[in-house]
């Protein structure tokens, strides 16, 4: 490569700088221990491997979505590209000399392509996802970043999962929020279906709420099985009377007895059966077959959430990105295929979607791979999505040499799409959510349009800490019609204290800044209720 082509290199985004590099990898250090086990809300244990997430939806949420909690409600599948994708060599534009100047080791050439469009390609290890392609049943957006990115993998991926901006820390995730509203009361009355399960090393700040961490930890698949056959996860059996062994066996006994989803999990998995033989030597493959069983054996959740890593490639990128990429693929395609074998009908009820913290520079490195950079693409996948691109392919006809092109799609867009037009969530909602309004992206997926029924008039969308004004905690809420309604605030015991609105509100959403001083509240744990239309929210609050 020309040396003025050479991009400049940014500390710990590539391996030319160890100890910055290093300092990169090791900032999860930071992560509380008891949020990264998953004992806190959903009673998980830390174990450790592989990456399978799991969420349950309130009723109200089931009727957001538009049923009643049955097989053929809408499902999400969040797939995970750990370590940042290399979008260009997953879909490539077709004759664009300066990718082929730019990498010239490991720029895929036209005739090792299988062809989305006269436009672009993707390399023939892919060709399982041609048939999805073909079939109306995937969509690519091109470039998706967030502004100001940040290169750490760390940091960069709590960006993805809390929904922030690069310079804000948000410690709680965007799906955490979503159920943290879904079950106000999670702590002190958990549901008997864990609103997340995951399959890992660590529980997933996309999971963390403000109080709990809603993901269960598990290990592995086969600790999957465990449970799902057993109703246990720890043998109990054959220990003996020495101290250590009693000691064991009251530690195993106290988590198996704390393991209340077993019993949710055993009569779906045993419903549950997978029609086609997924690809051997593929733990993407293993958590989707997983993911296939569950949802065919109506859990009743919502949203899963699968990973595969590897894909921070500074070296030799030849060797292993090709097969990652085919490792997704054929995992996609026996995941389709198998809920196509249950019902097609089933397959335009799940959506298939892949990210990753951040993509890769433009240029290959020295050492025949790519270091740290901005925008890479995302798949969607599923019955009755369409076929074709959203976005704007990355410009690299003048490539400047110290910096990646911009991104074309924010992240929160797709994530805000996907909420309302896919999820039917209201736009209150999602601007609750996502911390601020993002424009939908049109026609990215079938929308259906939220049904909240004369039930659901009135929304209790959470509180936070102003952003400016001192002492002031802003509750939120939203009507979807006019009505009286009534916010209060209550001791832990739930007597009623104060009563902060009692008026008619039209329909629309509202923000009521609550001044604990002015209403003469001493700091401490409260709770606030909101009534309208014959419902009731309440959460808890500390001031």
């Amino acid at each position: 490569m020309c040396k003025e082509h050479q991009p400049k290199q940014r500390p710990g985004a590539t391996l030319n700088n160890p100890e910055a590099h290093a300092q990169d990898h090791q900032t999860w250090s930071r992560r509380d221990f008891l949020s990264a086990t998953g004992m806190l809300g959903a009673g998980g244990m830390l174990l450790n491997n592989l990456g399978l997430r799991v969420f349950q939806p309130s009723p109200l949420m089931a009727a957001l979505a538009g049923g009643g909690g049955g097989a053929d409600d809408r499902i999400l599948v969040l797939i995970r590209l750990d370590g940042g994708n290399d979008s260009l060599n997953m879909v490539v534009e077709r004759g664009n000399t300066h990718y082929y100047d730019i990498r010239p080791t490991l720029a895929i050439p036209d005739n090792q392509m299988w062809y989305l469009s006269n436009e672009y390609g993707m390399p023939a290890y892919t060709n399982a996802l041609q048939p999805l392609w073909e079939n109306g049943m995937m969509k690519v957006i091109f470039n998706v970043g967030y502004p100001e990115p940040n290169y750490s993998h760390f940091r960069s991926y709590d960006i993805i999962a809390s929904a922030s901006d690069s310079d804000t820390i948000v410690n709680t995730g965007w799906m955490g929020r979503f159920l943290d509203n879904e079950y106000s009361a999670f702590l002190e009355a958990p549901p008997t279906v864990p609103p997340a399960l995951q399959i890992g090393v660590q529980t997933d700040l996309i999971f963390k709420a403000d109080q709990a961490n809603m993901a269960l930890a598990i290990s592995s698949p086969e600790e999957f099985y465990q449970i799902a056959q057993n109703g246990q996860l720890y043998n109990t059996a054959g220990l003996g009377n020495t101290p250590h062994e009693q000691e064991l066996l009251y530690v195993r006994q106290t988590a198996n007895s704390a393991f209340r989803y077993a019993s949710t999990i055993q009569t779906a998995f045993g419903k549950g059966k997978n029609a086609v033989t997924y690809p051997g030597d593929n733990y993407l493959a293993e958590q989707l077959a997983i993911v296939a069983r569950l949802i065919k054996g109506n859990l009743g959740t919502r949203v899963y959430m699968v990973e595969i890593g590897g894909f921070d490639t500074h070296s030799e990128q030849a060797e292993y990105h090709p097969t990652l990429l085919s490792n997704l693929a054929n995992a996609i395609k026996a995941f389709y295929d198998d809920l196509e074998q249950e019902s097609p009908e089933l397959t335009k009820k799940v959506l298939g979607m892949t990210f990753s913290e951040f993509g890769r520079t433009i240029f290959e490195n020295g050492s025949n791979g790519t270091d740290h950079g901005w925008g890479t693409h995302m798949m969607l996948f599923g019955g009755e999505l369409g076929n074709g691109f959203v976005g704007n392919y990355q410009d690299l006809s003048n490539p400047d040499p110290y910096s990646d092109p911009p991104f074309s799609v924010d992240f929160r867009s797709v994530y805000a799409t996907v909420l309302q037009d896919w999820l039917g969530n209201s736009p209150d909602m999602v601007n609750y959510v996502l911390g601020q309004q993002h424009p939908l992206i049109n026609n990215l997926v079938p929308a259906i349009a939220p049904d909240l029924g004369e039930n659901n008039r009135c929304a209790l969308l959470g509180h936070n800490r102003h952003p400016n004004l001192p002492q002031t905690i802003e509750i939120k809420y939203a009507m979807s019609s006019g009505g009286p309604i009534k916010l209060q605030l209550l001791d832990k015991a739930g007597h009623v204290l104060r009563t902060l609105v009692d008026d008619y509100r039209n329909k629309g959403s509202y923000t009521f800044n609550f001044i604990a001083p002015q209403w003469f509240v001493g700091p401490g744990t409260y709770q606030y209720r909101l009534m309208s239309g014959g419902q009731v929210f309440q959460r808890e609050i500390r001031i």
